[in-house]
C-alpha cells in the first residue's frame, strides 16, 4: 500500500552498491538501461550531498589475497576470479558517482555491502535509521545488502528505478521478491527519493504485510510498476 513518509537526513544515509565500469564494458555482466540507473543514482547522490546525509559507496572487488578462493567459486582461465577481479581497471566506480572525499567506500569479496564487516559500524556511527539503497544487481547485490541491513534493525528506501539487472525481468522480478519482505522499509522512485532526501514528505510504498504481492509471468511488470 501507499505510505505518506519523512526522513529526518539527521538519521538517513544513502547507499550505492556496485556501479562499476565493469557493468557497462563485459557483456556477460552488463546492466540493461545501465545509463538510464547510472543517472538515477547520479540523481540521488547529487541530493544527498546538497544535504546533511551521509553518502557511502560500496564496490564488488574480488581479491584472492584476502578472501581465498571458496568451494565451488567460478575461477577465470588464469585460475583468478571469474569477475569484478581486483587487477582489472573495470572494477573502478564509474565516474558520474565516483566517491569524493570524505565518503567512505567498502570494497568487498561477497555480494552484500555489509560481507566485509566495515559499514555496520560506519551506519551506526551515522545513526543511521533509514538507509536509501540503490546499484546493481537487484537480485543479487542489492538484495543481500538490502536483506542484512533489515536484520541489523536499519530500515531501507529501495529506489527501484536506480537499480539494475541482467535484464528488465531479472530486475523487477528482484524488486518485487524484496518488496515482499521489505520489513519497516519502502520502496519509491527517483522522484519521491529526491523529494524525501529534500526533506519533503511523499508517498511511497509499503508493506502492509509479509509477502502482500503474488505476482505471475504475466502480471510481474504490472505489479512492479504499482510499487
Amino acid at each position: 500500500m501507499r505510505q505518506r513518509l519523512a526522513l529526518d537526513p539527521r538519521h538517513t544515509s544513502l547507499l550505492l552498491v556496485d556501479l562499476q565500469e565493469e557493468q557497462r564494458h563485459v557483456p556477460h555482466y552488463a546492466v540493461e538501461d545501465f545509463d538510464a540507473v547510472l543517472a538515477n543514482a547520479q540523481r540521488l547522490l547529487d541530493a544527498a550531498r546538497s544535504r546533511p546525509i551521509n553518502v557511502f559507496h560500496a564496490a564488488f572487488k574480488r581479491d584472492f589475497a584476502k578472501v581465498p578462493p571458496r568451494p565451488l567459486e567460478p575461477l577465470a582461465p588464469d585460475g583468478g576470479p571469474a569477475f569484478s577481479d581486483t587487477r582489472s581497471a573495470l572494477t573502478a566506480i564509474c565516474t558520474e558517482v565516483a566517491p569524493r572525499a570524505g565518503e567512505p567506500v567498502v570494497y568487498k569479496n561477497d555480494a552484500s555491502a555489509f560481507s566485509e564487516g566495515e559499514l555496520a559500524p560506519m551506519l551506526r556511527d551515522a545513526r543511521t535509521e533509514w538507509l536509501i539503497v540503490a546499484g546493481v544487481w537487484t537480485e543479487a547485490c542489492i538484495a543481500a545488502t538490502v536483506r542484512d541491513a533489515i536484520t541489523r534493525g536499519i530500515r531501507v528506501l529501495l529506489v527501484k528505478d536506480a537499480c539494475g539487472s541482467g535484464t528488465k525481468a531479472m530486475h523487477q522480478t528482484g524488486v518485487l521478491n524484496l518488496a515482499n519482505r521489505l520489513s519497516g522499509g519502502a520502496v519509491a522512485n527517483t522522484v519521491t527519493a529526491c523529494r524525501l532526501i529534500a526533506g519533503e514528505e511523499a508517498e511511497a510504498w509499503v508493506a502492509e504485510r509479509p509477502v502482500p504481492i503474488l505476482f505471475g509471468y504475466a502480471d510481474a511488470e504490472q505489479a512492479y510498476e504499482a510499487l
